[in-house]
This record gives C-alpha cells, sequence and structure tokens, in this order.
C-alpha cells in the first residue's frame, strides 16, 4: 500500500510542479522555480513512506530551499495564489481568504492575479483584501472597509457595501488615484 502511495504522490508532485510553475510565470514570476521533494521517512507508518515538502526558488541562480524560508510576502502570496488555482477543482473549501495577495505587485501582475481570483470565484466564494484597483476591478461584490473615528476618540472599523455601479467606479478611482477628481 505504501509502495502504491509513494507512486500516486509522485505523479501528483511531478503534475501539481508543471501546473504551479505555468501559473507562476503568468503572475510575474519569471524563472522561479517550485518543487515538491518527497522525503523517505525513517519508518513506514499509516500515512506513507515519505512525507512532501513544497520547494520555492523565486529567482534564476537562488538555490531551491523550503518555502518556509524563503519567499517574500508578494511571492508567497503569488505562489499560493497558483497553487489554489491549480488545485481549485480539487479543494473542497467553498470559501476562500486572500489578505492583501496584492503584497509587492503592481501592473500586468496585478491584473493576472485579479483574473485569477475570478476564475476562482467562479467554483468557490472567494474574499479579498486588497489595496489595488487592477484586482478590485474584477470583483463581482464590493465591501469598503474604513476607519473612522469613533466618539470615545478610538478608531472603529466601518464596513459599507458598494451596491450602485456609481460608487464602485467612484471606490477604484480613490484606490488609483488617492482620490476622486473629474476626470
Amino acid at each position: 500500500a505504501a509502495s502504491r502511495l509513494t507512486k500516486a504522490r509522485a505523479t501528483a508532485a511531478k503534475r501539481m510542479q508543471e501546473a504551479v510553475a505555468a501559473e507562476l510565470t503568468v503572475l510575474r514570476l519569471e524563472g522561479a522555480r517550485f518543487e515538491v521533494e518527497l522525503r523517505a521517512r525513517p519508518e513506514i507508518g499509516t500515512s506513507g513512506a515519505e512525507s512532501a515538502e513544497m520547494m520555492f526558488s523565486a529567482n534564476r541562480g537562488e538555490p531551491i530551499a523550503p518555502l518556509a524560508r524563503v519567499a517574500s510576502g508578494g511571492e508567497l502570496s503569488r505562489l499560493m495564489l497558483a497553487i489554489k488555482t491549480v488545485g481549485a477543482d480539487a479543494d473542497r473549501l467553498p470559501t476562500l481568504v486572500f489578505d492583501e495577495v496584492d503584497a509587492g505587485i503592481g501592473g500586468e501582475a496585478a491584473v493576472q492575479v485579479g483574473l485569477r481570483l475570478k476564475a476562482l470565484g467562479a467554483r468557490h466564494q472567494v474574499l479579498v483584501v486588497t489595496h489595488l484597483a487592477q484586482i478590485a476591478a474584477f470583483a463581482d461584490h464590493h465591501l469598503l472597509v474604513e476607519k473612522v473615528p469613533g466618539e470615545d476618540g478610538r478608531n472603529l472599523v466601518s464596513v459599507r457595501e458598494l451596491v450602485s455601479d456609481e460608487d464602485r467606479a467612484k471606490e477604484l478611482a480613490r484606490m488609483m488615484s488617492g482620490g476622486v477628481t473629474p476626470k
């Protein structure tokens, strides 16, 4: 049974590596490498003969190392989005939450992140905290989270639904330029 599990894991790891690599290129992490390393356990147990560890290198020429030790915030956000995109059909979680998946990105990378989040939203409920209009523009539903002064001088968090197209457009414009102008 352990031998069959090892073969299945090796096959799945190879498929995952190839699919995630393709996503990383589109998410503007050209030259990044992702691998799933299967390491033999000292003894075969109920979870098989090996353990799996995700390995990552963000740039050409850098050695691949355990993901937990080498990825920056922006790299980790995009890598996790790539992994979730690749595994979306197998993922049984009804809701996916991405908190500031825009860390350290902009431009075309942000557009690609938005497209992937939109695609995930066709199969899952996707909640995204973002500061980039390029990502927010792909959303079907918008909530504006703001800090407002409370009566006692402390800030309170206010959550307001943006229902109209006009309200959404104004907020996207504010996100892009810091304010809303006639243009």
